[in-house]
């Protein structure tokens, strides 16, 4: 059956219809943006949007509130000024896209993309869920990382470099190796293991090892650094 969908502005006026068989507010919405429709202020509300397709989309001012963005493709996408309070935005695409003084509070960004984003000004609150750096932002404390089948102990330097993106995963640019340990917690007599992903880097108890190329943007997850978790478990299931 035919349905028609209107997205209006958060003050009730028209901004877009559209009307097709099993409609939805994600294919009109995909529908508008494919037609270049200017959607600043539109009310999306509640609204169902997850794994649509917003690429370059003008949301500004838009409100969101608590909307499903998960695995949204936000790309280059103009959010700002937009209300994203309470939003799901888990492993949405907002590569590039403009989220200026956006309300981010209670929003989940846990696995999303924020490489290029602007984040000028944004508002984002305690509940703002993987926004804030996920390992201690000065001093030296204890961390896990996988590396093959075994479990390495570090110390974090005091000096070291340190960042997270919107994962649990962290990075760091000095550490000092404290034991190579099994899986399930038991000491080995293992005393230096290679990195899973350069054989030349090798993580030998006792020393410490530093990266020299830190890659210091903070929102660039799998990039030069040594990557670590706070939690070992997390890191054995890694």
């Amino acid at each position: 059956m035919e349905e028609t969908i209107k997205i209006r502005t958060i003050n009730g006026g028209l901004i877009f219809k559209h009307t097709c068989e099993d409609n939805t507010i994600k294919i009109t919405l995909e529908k508008a943006v494919e037609l270049k429709i200017n959607l600043t202020m539109a009310n999306l509300d509640s609204a169902d949007l997850s794994y649509s397709n917003l690429r370059s989309a003008n949301l500004s001012c838009a409100s969101l509130e608590k909307a499903n963005l998960h695995c949204a493709n936000l790309f280059n996408a103009d959010l700002s000024y937009a209300d994203l309070f309470g939003a799901d935005l888990k492993f949405a695409n907002l590569h590039g896209a403009s989220l200026e003084k956006a309300d981010l509070s209670r929003a989940n960004l846990g696995d999303a993309s924020l490489e290029d984003a602007i984040l000028i000004d944004i508002e984002v609150d305690e509940l703002t869920s993987f926004f804030y750096i996920q390992c201690p932002e000065e001093g030296s404390f204890v961390a896990w990382k996988k590396a093959g089948s075994f479990i390495v102990k570090l110390e974090v330097c005091k000096d070291a470099l340190r960042s997270s993106a919107t994962t649990s995963k962290c990075r760091c640019s000095k550490a000092k190796v404290l034991e190579i340990q099994h899986l399930d917690g038991s000491k080995t007599s293992i005393k230096e293991i290679e990195s899973d992903y350069d054989r030349y880097f090798i993580y030998k108890v006792g020393k410490t090892v530093e990266v020299k190329d830190f890659d210091t943007d903070r929102w660039l997850e799998c990039t030069s650094g040594i990557h670590f978790f706070m939690n070992r478990e997390i890191a054995v299931k890694y």
